[in-house]
């Protein structure tokens, strides 16, 4: 036996590729032996390491988690912060920009410094932080943290350069915003209420100056009280107190009353001349019960109290309601305006909103326009000018997470007309009724970069959506919305696999493969379904095609342990039970899914053409769909999964080739796949197999779970993932693709079925299959992190035990997934001298085979004729899972799959010209001529990249790419006029290989940790760019090229843009020189040093920032931007003058006026006597 083993991994080691490859640490490029040279192939390699650098570009998507909201009405932009520690800022449509607080920790609140560019955050940390908006990315200027006391509530008056902030044990300090440190200046909570109080008022909520005197400060407390502090005598002018906790105050613009919000769900009025007890208190959604009682409501959280010029003022709150109404009702904000009582619902919990008024000054008649709402998963700005109160039209991607994602796809250099077309058709998808009025949002500058080209981003949602996104010069834009749920029946209940096996989601989209060229467009659904759709300008009444297809074959014989040590035989490849052979009933070959019979009509757009469903067998769902690809020149379309590969002809709606995954190999497998007892104990075998980098499928008798659920999960729990791993231990899952990290086997099968003849030899039933599971694929599969180095230690043993050719020949788990596919013209066998189509297959051992394809060349013979494929014998070998293929030719260009030129299937007919199908070939003969023939074949798998040279199938290079962990994601793309292999690892770093030596140019750990998000929806795309799921609501974009990392700053927009601040109103001559603020309120003299000395030192630490807010001014960018501020300060500057003149000649002629009078009285008494008067 021993012997037969060594002959074996003889020949396992001298088939094609199976070579051995340079160490890890060995030079990347090395020359395989007995193979041709890269000499040979004269490519000149222009990437160098200096060509490479990672950069986030720009987030879309709502802000995940979100926590509060500010605004500037100045400079018109918008402020998000974020649990985990974001700031999203918003302007006009290009004007997006995120960034992060290094800390993670929560943003409690945001104050912008109008009209200044710049931004206070208060974190949950206790730190304050100063950010600059004077720049494209906004950094930190200054940071202040408090030591021994939380922050609960800021606030910072306008043109004030100090913010006050209260604490949670009642404190108000007092915060210099140039210098970021604190004054003496402190209002403590025992001098602000009186000394018979014995209680704590509780935690500083509100903090507000008076509209009519700057020197007041109004500071709630959450028990209810509510003080009036001067802040120049440094006394209370009056305390109130209310049975009911706070949650907001709110000023009316003349400073004579404010209103307050209340947990009962109340609304109080006071009256600065009589704070004994409010003038009004209202119940806005609660009634009076029969015996008198008051309705219990829930809290208002804020409260907004704006005056209008022209109408009644403006009361908006959130929340209110009564408990028995708001069981059964959404969240709701409600306008009050006059006697009317709107309420608007909404789909969201609200998390804060604002009133957006057209003045910044607090003393003037407020006029308010809009409310920004911010909803935990939506952002909507309701427009108040109209009676209705439209919502506005969002003109940013907040909706990505609508359903939640569960798979992405990045094209970039696409067809310039595809984007055009899309938009067109996606207008009419459009919802109607929003305001006609301009996004309120209007603030920064964008301009379209010079180095922009057509980039479309697709999205795959749980719900069977499909969204295409423009996502042209670093913007992102809805184009066209795709629903394959239309295709099916609706499945009633208890009717159908669907319903049985699905409770949600059974349209949820996998994976999908898209031509930009031909607009053909294919979908992987959970449901193990294949749609096909085609591009139409025109809407068509059609048949959808469906075709069933029965892919459950098993691979091994499951022997009893007696026989295994008696009969040491190989398995009979032709035993796996054909195709069409019947199952154990006929309900089980039924899909899960059932397509309308009917004809359906289509509008404009991606119509349906064809639906391919795999079938249950023997009682068991059909596996996961784990590869997919399509090509228009060729019309087939193949996919597979972990028992076999399917091959269909689109054009003649056939199925083509249906093969278990051992018959592809036709007499060349390189495992020999031997049925033996085994050895070990199967718990610690078990146990073994519950270790690693696996996914692991629940109880087949429980209910499909889904595995795209983490991306919709608030934090991924490694204790969840390990009770999951710990349900199956009979098999082992890594990357979505079904394999073995043991040379034992975990099981033996599934139980006998009555109605089998007994005898010593099972029927052929193979390990014991999983039952069907939801949204995996290979962009879309779920991984596990080690958690301890001897967790790190077991999933190395199972790579390399499983992945190595020599060691586990014969201890193999036979069950192997189709992990890639790739169509294109190559040399299926070394003989041949020219190209032919080729089906490239991939799989989870790690082996390459090329299928061959003979397609007729006539058009009329292609529709009729058949098409004959079949496995060459050719196989190639890797370590680890196939990822990707890709070819280049000799010169080391990239070469295109063939594709057929786009043409509108329902567009009219032109009987002088018959409609002919034009195809683009990119053979690897025709793409050189000073090269030969052949071409290069880029292949690469977990671990491992090798090129190799066709059609002799010769290892040019090989390179080991991880020998500590495994890839997620590899692939070749253009970068500066070249082409590079691009890797994203599960350790968090992203790679770079050039082609075709397999130099390596950059290993970046780029994420320290890898979650499961990222690991599933992250994607390269040509130059230079990646993206990724950040969140369940963002998208994270970010470039690997140094090119485009040196031109982000002009492709990203302004953030600030020097304005005139608006003058306050003018209150008319004699008002100002008589009346007015008698008072000037100097907050320097009160808060400063000489005044009020220093603040301890123990009580907040100051964290300097790189350079100050005097100096932020004078570094605000370029010379553009001083030329328009001199400009600005010298139209101001006119104006005052002018202004001054008009005021200089006006007390001219009052004083004329006056002279005149006087000297007329003069002239009167002037003859009188003293008794005449």
């Amino acid at each position: 036996m021993k012997k037969f083993r060594k002959v074996l991994d003889g020949l396992s080691s001298s088939s094609p590729g199976g070579v051995a490859s340079p160490s890890c640490g060995s030079a990347a490029g090395t020359p395989t032996a007995h193979a041709p040279t890269p000499q040979d192939i004269h490519v000149q390699e222009t990437l160098v390491s200096e060509n490479f650098q990672i950069c986030k570009t720009v987030r879309h998507g709502f802000p995940y988690q979100p926590t509060c909201l500010a605004f500037d009405p100045v400079q018109k932009i918008l402020a998000i912060g974020s649990r985990t520690g974001g700031i999203r800022i918003l302007g006009r449509p290009g004007v997006d920009c995120y960034s992060q607080h290094e800390s993670g920790a929560a943003v409690l609140q945001l104050q912008f410094l109008i009209n200044e560019g710049a931004l206070v955050t208060a974190c949950a940390d206790d730190t304050l932080h100063l950010w600059n908006l004077r720049q494209r990315r906004p950094a930190i200027l200054h940071s202040l943290k408090f030591n021994r006391e939380r922050i609960t509530f800021c606030h910072l008056p306008f043109q004030s350069k100090w913010l006050y902030v209260g604490t949670e044990r009642g404190n108000t300090h007092i915060v210099n915003i140039e210098s970021f440190v604190l004054s003496g200046y402190v209002i403590m909570w025992n001098k602000a209420i009186e000394l018979a109080t014995k209680a704590h008022p509780g935690p500083v909520v509100h903090l507000s100056d008076s509209p009519k005197d700057e020197g007041k400060l109004l500071i709630g407390f959450e028990s209810g009280t509510v003080v009036q502090w001067d802040l120049r005598s440094k006394k209370v002018d009056f305390r109130i107190y209310y049975d009911e906790a706070i949650h907001s105050v709110s000023w009316h613009h003349e400073g004579k009353q404010f209103m307050c919000s209340h947990s009962d769900g109340s609304l109080t009025m006071w009256n600065l001349r009589n704070t004994a007890r409010p003038i009004q208190i209202t119940y806005p959604h609660g009634k009076i019960l029969k015996d008198g009682r008051k309705e219990s409501c829930k809290p208002i959280l804020k409260v907004e109290y704006k005056t209008s010029r022209n109408s009644e003022p403006y009361v908006i709150f959130s929340g209110g309601l009564s408990y028995d109404k708001s069981g059964g009702r959404r969240p709701t904000l409600t306008i009050m305006h006059g006697k009317a009582i709107t309420v608007l619902e909404m789909d969201h919990p609200i998390v804060e909103f604002l009133v957006l008024c057209d003045t910044p000054y607090s003393n003037e008649v407020q006029d308010p326009y809009a409310v920004v709402v911010l909803l935990e998963k939506d952002f909507i700005v309701v427009d108040l000018t109209q009676s209705n109160f439209p919502i506005f039209e969002n003109p940013y991607p907040m909706d990505i997470h609508e359903s939640p994602v569960t798979c992405t796809a990045y094209f970039a250099e696409c067809p310039p007309d595809i984007i055009p077309i899309l938009y067109s058709i996606g207008a009419k998808q459009k919802k109607t009724g929003y305001s006609h009025k301009e996004w309120p949002v209007s603030g920064g500058t964008w301009t379209l970069g010079s180095q922009t080209y057509p980039e479309i981003i697709v999205t795959g949602h749980a719900d069977g959506t499909v969204k295409f996104w423009d996502a042209s010069a670093i913007t992102l834009q809805m184009l066209y919305k795709l629903k394959t749920s239309k295709v099916f029946e609706k499945p009633k209940a208890g009717e159908g696999r669907a319903g049985e096996l699905v409770e949600e989601d059974p349209y949820a989209i996998q994976m999908v493969s898209w031509c930009p060229h031909s607009r053909l467009f294919c979908v992987v659904g959970i449901s193990a379904h294949v749609i096909l759709y085609r591009f139409s300008k025109h809407d068509a009444n059609t048949q959808i095609v469906s075709l069933e297809v029965r892919l459950q074959f098993d691979s091994e014989d499951v022997i009893s342990p007696s026989e295994a040590e008696n009969n040491p035989c190989f398995s009979d490849p032709s035993s796996p039970q054909p195709p069409g052979s019947p199952g154990s009933g006929t309900q089980d070959s039924l899909p899960c899914l059932k397509v309308k019979s009917r004809p359906v009509r289509m509008p404009p757009g991606y119509q349906a053409e064809m639906v391919v469903q795999l079938q249950w067998v023997d009682g068991e769902p059909p596996q996961q769909i784990t590869s997919l690809d399509i090509n228009s020149a060729y019309g087939l379309l193949a996919f597979g999964n972990c028992n076999g590969l399917t091959v269909v002809d689109f054009l003649q709606k056939t199925i083509l080739m249906c093969m278990g995954t051992l018959d592809l190999y036709g007499a060349a497998d390189p495992y020999q796949r031997l049925t033996r007892s085994p050895r070990k104990n199967r718990q610690s075998t078990s146990d073994f197999c519950m270790r690693g980098l696996s996914h692991f499928y629940s109880d087949s008798k429980k209910r499909i779970r889904t595995s795209y659920q983490s991306l919709t999960e608030l934090s991924d729990n490694q204790v969840s993932m390990d009770m999951e791993r710990s349900k199956s231990p009979t098999s082992d899952h890594v990357n979505g693709h079904c394999t073995s990290p043991t040379s034992q086997p975990c099981s033996v099968g599934k139980p006998r079925i009555t109605g089998v003849p007994e005898g010593p030899r099972l029927t052929r039933r193979g390990p014991g299959r999983p039952p069907f599971r939801k949204a995996q694929s290979a962009a879309c599969m779920e991984i596990s992190l080690p958690v301890s180095s001897h967790t790190e230690e077991s999933r190395e043993n199972s790579f390399s035990r499983s992945r190595s050719s020599s060691v586990s020949s014969i201890d193999r788990d036979t069950k192997e997934s189709v992990t890639t596919l790739q169509f294109g013209e190559s040399y299926g066998r070394k003989g041949d001298a020219l190209p032919t189509a080729c089906l490239w297959v991939g799989t989870s051992l790690g082996v390459v085979l090329l299928l061959p394809i003979s397609i007729p060349t006539e058009e009329e013979e292609r529709m009729e004729e058949p098409i004959t494929m079949g496995p060459s014998g050719t196989v190639l070998m890797l370590k680890g899972s196939v990822l990707r293929f890709a070819f280049l030719d000799c010169g080391g260009a990239l070469i295109q799959s063939p594709y057929e030129v786009w043409r509108d299937p329902n567009g009219p007919e032109d009987p002088d010209r018959p409609r002919r199908r034009k195809l683009i070939n990119f053979s690897p003969s025709s793409s050189q001529e000073a090269c030969g023939d052949g071409h290069l074949a880029v292949v690469c798998s977990e671990k491992q990249a090798k090129v190799i040279l066709m059609p002799t199938q010769a290892v040019l290079f090989t390179h080991n790419i991880t020998e500590s962990s495994f890839l997620l994601r590899a692939d070749v793309v253009s970068v500066c006029n070249s082409v590079c292999l691009a890797c994203f690892c599960a350790n968090g770093h992203i790679m770079t290989l050039s082609l075709p030596s397999l130099r390596p140019l950059m290993d970046i750990n780029y994420l320290p940790l890898t979650d499961l998000r990222i690991a599933r929806t992250f994607v390269f795309t040509n130059g230079g760019q990646a993206l990724y799921l950040s969140s369940p609501t963002e998208i994270q974009r970010l470039t690997y090229s140094q090119e485009m990392t040196d031109n982000l700053q002009d492709m990203l927009g302004e953030l600030f843009t020097p304005i005139e601040t608006p003058e306050a109103q003018n209150k008319g001559f004699l008002k100002g020189f008589f009346g007015g603020n008698a008072q000037t309120f100097d907050r320097e003299e009160l808060f400063g040093e000489a005044a009020a000395g220093k603040a301890s030192r123990s009580l907040a630490q100051h964290i300097p920032g790189p350079m100050g807010l005097e100096n932020m001014k004078a570094a605000a960018g370029g010379v553009v931007g001083d030329l328009a501020r001199a400009r600005i300060a010298l139209d101001q500057r006119g104006e005052r003058l002018g202004e001054l003149e008009e005021r200089t000649a006006l007390m001219m002629n009052s004083a004329e006026t006056f002279s005149t009078h006087a000297h007329q009285v003069m002239l009167k008494h002037k003859d009188k006597k003293w008794y005449q008067l």
